[in-house]
Parts: C-alpha cells; structure tokens; sequence
C-alpha cells in the first residue's frame, strides 16, 4: 500500500471552500464527461448516524457516483483490463469540514483499494499528523505540499484562466498569487489536508499501478484547486440552496454529455 498525505493551501477560508469545493466539483464534472467517458452520478442526498472521525459530525451529504474511464487510464492498464473494468464506484460521506471518499472496481474487488480522507482547517499547512495515525502508520506516509501557484502544471491541463499567478478575484480583491510562499502574506488562508491510501494487489504490476494512480491523484488535485481558486468570482456568495440546485442541473447534464461528443478533461 501507498500512503500520501497532500496539503493544498488556499487563499480561502474554511467556509467558503465548502461552497467553493461543491460548485467546483458540478463544474469539473462537466469538463470531464463526454464520447463514452466521465461521471455518472447514481446518489446524491443527507446522511445520519455515520460516525467518520474522532466524534466529529455524524452527518452531511453522501454521494455515489460511477466513473467511466476507458479512454482515461493509461495506456498499459487499457491493454491488461477487460472493456468493462476501468470503473471506479466512487462513495462520499462529506461531514464538513471533515470527508471520507472510498473508491471500489468490480473487477479488481478487494484488490483493490483507493480511499481519500480529507481534514479542512485554518492554517498554513504546518500541522503534522492531523488525521491521528498511529506512530507506525504515520511513518510510512510520504507528506506532499501541494503550491497552487507554483507546482508545474501539465501542459494539457493549463489554461492562462485557470492561472492563481495571472488571476485576480473582483468579489474579494484576492490574487494573483505570486511569491514562493504566497500563503505567508495571505489572509485568510486554510489548508486541505488529503490522506490517500492506494493498495493494487496485482503480481507485477503493484508498485507501478499504484504510483500511478498517486501521480495521477496529484494532477488531478493540483488542477481543481487552481479551479476552485479562479473560479472564485462564480461562487462566492452563493448559499447551499443554490449549490444543491446546481447539482440537480449538473447531474441531467452528465447523463446526456456522457454518451454523445467526443472525450473530454483529463486522460492518462
């Protein structure tokens, strides 16, 4: 198994990345779904009496949704995995400021094993340990800081509107951002911290697929967050009513994108 901690620092606070995370989400969704491929959302509604962590909110909002990936994954697993196992069935259990996302294969059953747990806190990324591991288990985590601004974007996934160092935010006067640690004169500031657990029982294959899908995690992770940031005029302000209405929107949009056009977004 791989472990990585990644923490993404942003010019927000706690509660406006909760609205920002959401729309952007129904967002990228969209960029990411057409010619066969993308997101097909199955649940999405309030959940109770879910313990998550350390006594923290029982409830919030779950989601499940089924990733169609066969022109995404890379080349190599295409070859290897038969037509209909590059799924992903995603859960979501969102406690905010606290989540939990597992992620399953039909084919590979419990062999594999993808999950992502996400703490939302005011600070500048400085907190070792915060989703209480034991001593054991946090020494094998590899932390990644994740700089919005400053990490190399893959040149597929940039787009100068979509660029924190070139975009300024009318709403809130926050940006560009610029500076190796644009976050020390920043305020407000937060952080994402992301526990990611990848296990690919495969003779062979294991070591490899499993960097690879952590890469793939920490592509993906540094081109929303650059979205969520310079998306900022779209939905700041908006209320929770509004958000969930987007997602009403996005996810009849998904089912009618997803089997026409060509692919879209992200592929391996």
């Amino acid at each position: 198994m791989l472990i990585k901690e990644f923490r993404v620092i942003l010019p927000l606070t706690v509660d406006e990345y909760h609205m920002g995370q959401l729309y952007s989400v129904a967002e990228m969704s969209k960029q990411e779904t057409g010619g066969g491929d993308g997101v097909e959302v199955i649940s999405n509604q309030p959940f109770t009496d879910q313990p998550l962590y350390d006594g923290g909110p029982s409830c919030g909002q779950y989601t499940y949704k089924i990733f169609h990936l066969r022109k995404k994954v890379p080349s190599f697993i295409r070859l290897l995995a038969p037509e209909n196992s590059t799924q992903l069935h995603e859960k979501s259990w969102n406690a905010y400021p606290y989540s939990r996302t597992i992620y399953s294969n039909p084919y590979m059953k419990e062999n594999f094993h993808l999950s992502i747990e996400t703490i939302h806190t005011a600070d500048k990324g400085d907190t070792e340990n915060i989703h209480k591991l034991s001593p054991q288990e946090w020494s094998e985590v590899e932390v990644v800081k994740i700089d919005i601004a400053n990490d190399t974007v893959s040149p597929d996934d940039y787009k100068p509107d979509e660029d924190p160092t070139k975009v300024a935010s009318k709403k809130t006067g926050r940006g560009p951002l610029v500076g190796p640690r644009w976050w020390e004169k920043m305020d407000p500031v937060m952080t994402c911290y992301k526990l990611i657990k990848c296990e690919f029982k495969w003779f062979g294959l294991q070591t490899k697929v499993e960097k690879v899908v952590q890469d793939f995690e920490r592509r993906l992770m540094i081109k929303f967050h650059r979205q969520v940031f310079c998306w900022l005029d779209q939905w700041h302000g908006l209320s929770i009513d509004s958000i969930r209405a987007i997602e009403e929107n996005t996810q009849k949009e998904l089912d009618q994108q997803r089997h026409t056009g060509q692919i879209r977004g992200t592929v391996g």
